[in-house]
């Protein structure tokens, strides 16, 4: 009967983030239109929408459960996730404005986009959406694994993870493909209230049901469990002892700290929000409001810490659960489908953005590589634009299914906690930041430079992460591949600089100076003799 009854609540409000999807796309086309309009929703954002959209790519299913599960298994080194948001605002009150005001000028509607403007090479917005698409598809399936859990857990059992899993696939599919931005968006003020709410309530509820309040609850996990309060933090939920080899001590959480808080700015799905904004000002108040949402973030920490005392013995990705493990057992049914809302769409908004993003990417700057131009009957030039757009909206949606379908499969095939998803995906996307942020600020910043730190600094990271070496010397694996990638740039940009670049042996003003001055005449000395004499 639980199962019937929270899944009942589950299912009633999906219903409802469906139909909410469908209005917010009524009176623009019923879902139709061209790119812009499905991937940045027509740049037509006010303030308001653009603080729950982001708010609600920026607490995600890794913020719900995989900060209770980390809070669980490690205690103080999670802490890391408000300090790297609350930073990533403050760089994003002047990144943000800068992207949006590039993009507004020359008509773009993606990161890709700007790359390849920017260099001037299409094909490098196509090996950017590549590389970008690998690093986001941890992050969806961080997403599916947090939603395929609520849905597990909220039904009591009776649905399988594997189950589970699909449907997180088959719903947030549906919906992206047919609402895009502008859908996320109006559904994040439904997240963000079914969030607020049911955090403060279980802020209050677990510590007074299980403890008899926050007095008791501090007391017992000072005593107890006091590693889990201090750098590196505990051992998991199985022992009172340090994790002292963890490698999560202070270099890292410093170093990680800012590492995401530099990435954040430049991810794919931050840039989309930025872009969507009507103007630059909406992104500065946003940049201004949104470290308030961050105190929400301390409250499932807590309930991970207050897990080790209810439900011992979590481990590995296991771990997840430590959040619904205490809602099942404390709340009536009605009440753990709610909570089970907040947690999904948690997983929702983020992953319909994450997948929307990545469908735009290829739709823009991977297919009109690919495809090529057909000659035909002329057409006015406004016609032709909207016949491309709503072409590349069928092929990123198209994408949308393909690289969600992706995603599941690795769920299926390589789980792991959230936090660990999560860290892969910032430390890969990290490498971009030369060549994005440089690009912008610094014009003579050259695409061989960019892309020569950016090949290395991938293939560091990906040496490190994969063979189990992050973190390494007690620091971000991703701070170390960055500091090689910006490091390979700057050699090779003043290499060229100081060879080819303006004052340059071979550089533009030697080749002016030699064009301008004529050569000197050749004078005889007495040594040649005279000409004439001969």
């Amino acid at each position: 009967m639980n199962a019937v009854v929270a899944t009942g609540v589950f299912v009633a409000f999906m219903v409802l983030t469906v139909v909410l999807g469908l209005l917010a796309v009524r009176g623009r086309g019923g879902g139709g239109g061209g790119l812009t309009e499905w991937s940045v929703g027509g740049r037509s954002l006010g303030a308001v929408l653009i603080w729950v959209l982001m708010a609600g790519e920026s607490y995600t299913s890794f913020s719900y459960l995989g900060a209770a599960g980390w809070g669980y298994n490690h205690g103080a080194p999670v802490l890391y996730v408000v300090a790297y948001m609350s930073c990533g605002y403050a760089v994003g009150y002047l990144v943000g404005p800068l992207l949006w005001e590039y993009a507004r000028r020359h008509d773009l509607v993606g990161l890709t986009d700007i790359l390849a403007h920017r260099y001037g090479r299409p094909w490098l917005g196509a090996a950017v959406a590549v590389l970008a698409t690998v690093f986001l598809l941890p992050y969806i399936q961080l997403q599916i694994t947090g939603m395929g859990v609520v849905v597990s857990t909220i039904s009591y059992g009776a649905i399988s993870l594997n189950w589970a899993y699909f449907a997180a696939f088959a719903v947030t599919t549906g919906f992206v493909v047919v609402s895009g931005l502008r859908g996320s968006a109006w559904v994040s003020v439904l997240k963000d209230v079914l969030v607020i709410g049911t955090l403060a309530f279980l802020a209050v509820y677990v510590p007074l049901h299980y403890f008899d309040g926050y007095g008791p609850f501090l007391d017992r996990l000072v005593a107890e469990k006091r590693e889990w309060l201090t750098l590196p933090g505990g051992s998991g939920g199985t022992s009172g002892s340090g994790a002292g080899g963890s490698g999560l001590g202070g270099a890292w959480y410093v170093t990680t700290s800012l590492l995401n808080a530099l990435t954040v700015v430049i991810f794919p799905t931050t840039v989309a929000g930025y872009l969507g904004a009507r103007d630059a000002d909406a992104l500065r108040r946003n940049a201004i409001w949104l470290p308030a949402y961050n105190v929400l973030l301390f409250v499932p920490m807590f309930l991970g810490l207050a897990a080790l005392f209810v439900v011992p013995g979590l481990t590995g990705a296991g771990s997840n659960l430590a959040l619904f493990e205490l809602v099942v057992d404390s709340l009536p049914a009605w009440a753990v489908g709610v909570v089970g809302v907040a947690a999904a769409l948690s997983s929702i908004v983020p992953m319909a953005v994450f997948m929307l993003v990545i469908g735009t990417m290829w739709g823009r700057s991977v297919f009109p590589l690919l495809s090529r131009r057909r000659a035909g009957e002329a057409r006015p030039a406004r016609e032709v634009r909207e016949v491309r757009e709503v072409r590349q909206k069928g092929a990123a949606q198209v994408v949308v299914v393909v690289a969600g379908a992706v995603a599941l499969i690795l769920t299926y095939a390589a789980p792991t906690t959230l936090v660990r998803l999560s860290l892969i995906s910032y430390e890969g996307m990290a490498q971009l930041l030369p060549l994005v942020l440089l690009g912008l600020m610094w014009k003579r910043f050259t695409l061989a430079a960019g892309l020569s730190g950016l090949v290395v600094g991938v293939a560091v990271v990906c040496a490190l992460v994969f063979t189990g070496r992050d973190p390494v010397w007690g620091v971000n694996a991703g701070i170390v591949a960055l500091a090689a990638n910006l490091g390979v740039a700057l050699v090779v940009m003043y290499g060229m600089y100081g060879t080819y670049g303006t004052y340059g042996v071979y550089g533009t003003r030697a080749r002016r100076a030699r064009r301008r001055v004529p050569a000197p005449r050749r004078t005889r000395t007495a040594l040649e003799g005279d000409d004439t004499a001969r």
